[in-house]
């Protein structure tokens, strides 16, 4: 049973997609405060914290987000071509 094009061209697609998530996972901050946390109860009033949509740790949250949102996508699709071109 051979890929066509398509399919051939969406597992490139999830590939990378995959590597990117991977990455941008690894290089995002670890959001565990530990004890300070616990004590001060996690609040942040400060000018970095009401700002934080123009940070890069929101970027990259956005990042994650959207291709985490591509990977689902892309592979509900290339399952439903798959599907459709093997009848």
């Amino acid at each position: 049973m051979s890929m066509n094009p398509i399919e051939i061209g969406a597992g490139v697609v999830l590939a990378l997609c995959s590597i990117v998530i991977v990455l941008v996972v690894l290089v995002q901050e670890s959001k565990d405060d530990g004890l300070t946390s616990a004590i001060g109860g996690g609040y942040n009033d400060s000018f970095y914290g009401k700002n934080t949509g123009n940070t890069r740790e929101a970027k990259l949250n956005k990042l994650t987000r959207n291709a985490a949102i591509v990977l689902f996508i892309l592979t509900v699709a290339v399952n439903i071509i798959h599907g459709y071109l093997n009848k």
